[in-house]
């Protein structure tokens, strides 16, 4: 019992902010999945017009796998925020 009225007296002391940041963070990094969800149809429909015939083409499907690869490092945050973590780098040129 004095350990639980010790506890709830620290976080009492912790400024409002910082335990408001995280939340906001957490609701920042949904908001931006869901951006990332949203440009998917977007990006095939991009895709479905493109012409096949140029000999310069972008590169869409290194793009959709780049935003995965986006999304994924922002979900595994979400999900283990205090672990370091590595991910392969951004293909980021989408011309050939």
């Amino acid at each position: 019992m004095l350990c639980n009225k010790r506890l709830l007296l620290i976080l009492l002391c912790l400024p409002g902010p910082v335990l408001a940041d995280l939340d906001g963070e957490r609701t920042a990094l949904a908001k931006l999945m869901h951006e990332l969800d949203g440009m998917e149809p977007l990006i095939a429909e991009a895709q479905s017009q493109a012409e096949q015939a140029g000999s310069l083409r972008f590169q869409y499907d290194w793009l959709f796998l780049d935003i995965e690869r986006i999304k994924l490092g922002i979900q595994e945050h979400l999900t283990a925020p205090r672990q370091a973590r590595s991910f392969p780098p951004l293909k980021g040129d989408y011309w050939r």
